[in-house]
């Protein structure tokens, strides 16, 4: 029987795999097929716009099946949640339960979704009906609750204690005499907030408290699943799979040694030369892969080493890595960018436009103070060598001309936002395999199943924490706001200076996804009545939030750091706070001076 279950397991996860990798082909494929069709006066596929916005929806719910079966499913915690204690720790065993509890719930809501359109039945594509691809939701949903269910003990009691709460909440959930009852709401609103610090998903804290709530206002739970279809199928996001696609096949190959060789040789003459270095790569891979963390796990192996090699001390290394991989986030083709711009309905192009000068003043502020810490170190200058340019640029130049393809698609008015990502994605496949030969055809199975991971990982945070901002607005909670700052704050900068100390936290507590989806709704009617424009708010935003990601005691870049390098905390929160000032200096010079967010868009 054992034998049965390993073959069945096995069977499954090859399953997986293959509609991992074939969702993700065909995301990328159509959006790319469209363009060359259009070159040659073709029509492409029909519908294809609708089909991979569709496919992002299906590698999104795919990809977190693939994050639950390997316990990545992103978390405030780095010690992975399911999987068997060697101790009974109360703790985690509620926080493993409330997660089976949400995640079911929401497979529950998914599918009463499916069976309403499948009465109503609509076709986006011909002859292809919109419940028939809404069905991965159910689907991704019950197996992240088999994962969860088989992965968090080995024990059959309590496997048999998990499934009997479980059958409570169904009781509990179908019967309307609990819904206005206030110590349930209170109860499971603490249990949730208990189970988030002991690991367990974001993506559960957000859709168990969304459905709380709309538990209490009698609103059926597959409002959660409805509000996660609306947003994972909208237009612009199809971009943030492909994007990091491309930036994950970039971190795979020798992309990184040879732009080093090249910034090397560009700034080695200046003192603190390899530290701008890193802080340039480090940028420039955070805004491919839209996720900072990626670049800590991803590049850290590669950086520390080179600086201490060079004479650079621990907490330097540290601090200069961990910070360096929050930077970036600004540029084309950042994430977080398009997500607001979706979320808040602002032009992404002129976000992107707006934020290209601050991002630049980040970046060159962190440079700055490498090159002052430089004062203390006996590292080398190395001459410039206008031979070595020339010998280094030539060598990565199919990589250097990424940003401008990138820029060209973005600005130039020549393809869609998704059609450049999609287009980026065959170009970085084609340089990295066939031209420098870095990666071998074998490999790209691989980096396409960790890809879909981390995209699952985000894109289901995204689903669900627009189910709670749907009930924020039903309840009309940014009105009852903006009613209150109307009344308390009159000073337009005593707002902003409020604004970031709040996103701090928020940038803290939250990754910066959710914390997009949330929070935009809330602060933008606040910006508009002290007439701050979109754009800049935009900017202030996620430049706060990319500070967020270094603010004690729980901003994620810093555990990812821990994680990545084997230190303690405490020595991480020396090693990054003079960088957090230097970072946070900038921050309220990019927030008190429109003008630097602005300019470029007069």
């Amino acid at each position: 029987m054992t034998e049965q279950k390993i073959q069945l397991a096995d069977r499954l996860k090859w399953g997986e795999d293959v509609l991992a990798l074939t969702v993700f082909f065909l995301l990328a494929f159509i959006p790319a097929f469209e363009t060359i069709a259009r070159l040659f006066g073709n029509s492409g596929v029909p519908a294809s716009p609708v089909l991979v916005q569709h496919m992002t929806l299906w590698i999104g719910f795919v990809g977190a099946v693939l994050a639950a079966r390997q316990n990545k499913l992103l978390a405030l915690t780095t010690d992975p949640l399911f999987k068997p204690d060697e101790e009974f720790h109360i703790g985690r065993w509620l926080a493993k339960n409330v997660s089976f509890l949400v995640i079911i719930s929401l497979m529950w809501g998914s599918w009463n979704l499916v069976l309403i359109e499948y009465q109503y039945p609509f076709n986006i594509a011909p002859n292809i009906p919109r419940w028939f691809l809404q069905g991965i939701m159910p689907i991704g949903f019950g197996l992240m609750a088999v994962q969860v269910f088989f992965n968090s003990f080995k024990d059959h009691i309590l496997r048999s204690v998990m499934l009997m709460l479980a059958f409570m909440w169904i009781f509990i959930a179908f019967s309307e005499t609990f819904n206005e009852n206030t110590f349930l709401l209170t109860a499971g609103c603490i249990a949730l907030l208990v189970s988030l610090y002991y690991g367990a998903p974001i993506f559960v804290g957000l859709g168990g408290l969304a459905g709380l709530l709309f538990w209490s206002e009698y609103t059926p739970i597959s409002a959660i699943p409805a509000e996660a279809y609306r947003i994972v199928v909208s237009p612009s996001l199809p971009t943030i799979p492909l994007f990091t696609l491309a930036g994950y096949i970039l971190a795979e190959s020798g992309a990184s040694k040879r732009m080093v060789k090249v910034f090397r040789v560009l700034f080695g003459w200046i003192p603190g030369g390899t530290p701008i270095v890193i802080v340039f790569l480090c940028g420039f891979f955070t805004a491919l892969t839209g996720g900072s963390g990626v670049t800590i796990l991803a590049l850290g192996g590669l950086l520390y080493p080179l600086l201490r090699k060079e004479g650079y001390n621990d907490l330097f290394s540290l601090g200069l890595i961990t910070v360096a991989g929050s930077l970036g986030l600004l540029f084309p083709p950042s994430l977080p960018v398009i997500i607001f711009g979706v979320t808040a309905g602002v032009s992404i192009k002129d976000i992107f436009l707006a934020g290209l000068i601050p991002g630049l003043i980040l970046v060159l502020a962190v440079a700055g103070w490498s090159i002052f810490q430089e004062k203390g170190n006996n590292s080398k200058t190395e001459p410039i060598n206008l031979r070595s340019i020339a010998t280094a640029l030539w060598s990565a130049k199919w990589e250097m001309f990424i940003p401008i393809l990138v820029l060209l698609g973005i600005f130039g008015g020549f393809t869609t936002l998704v059609e450049t990502a999609a287009l980026m994605v065959f170009y970085t496949f084609i340089v990295e395999v066939f031209v420098y030969k870095d990666l071998k055809m074998s490999e790209f199975p691989r980096i396409l199943l960790d890809c879909a991971t981390l995209i699952g990982g985000v894109l289901i945070i995204l689903g669900v924490a627009m189910g709670l901002t749907s009930y924020m607005v039903d309840a009309q909670i940014p009105s009852v706001l903006l009613n209150w700052v109307q009344t308390t704050i009159s000073s337009k900068l005593i707002f902003l200076f409020m604004l970031n100390i709040m996103l701090l936290v928020v940038g803290c507590l939250m990754d910066i996804f959710s914390a997009i989806i949330v929070i935009v709704p809330l602060i933008m009617p606040l910006g508009l009545h002290f007439g701050i424009d979109p754009v800049h708010l935009a900017v202030i935003f996620i430049a706060n939030l990319e500070l967020g990601f270094l603010t004690p005691p729980v901003g994620i870049n810093l555990f990812l750091s821990a994680y990545r390098f084997d230190r303690d905390m405490p020595t991480i929160y020396k090693a990054t706070l003079p960088f957090f000032i230097v970072r946070f200096i900038v921050v309220l010079l990019i927030t008190y001076v429109p003008i630097i967010s602005l300019g470029l868009l007069k």
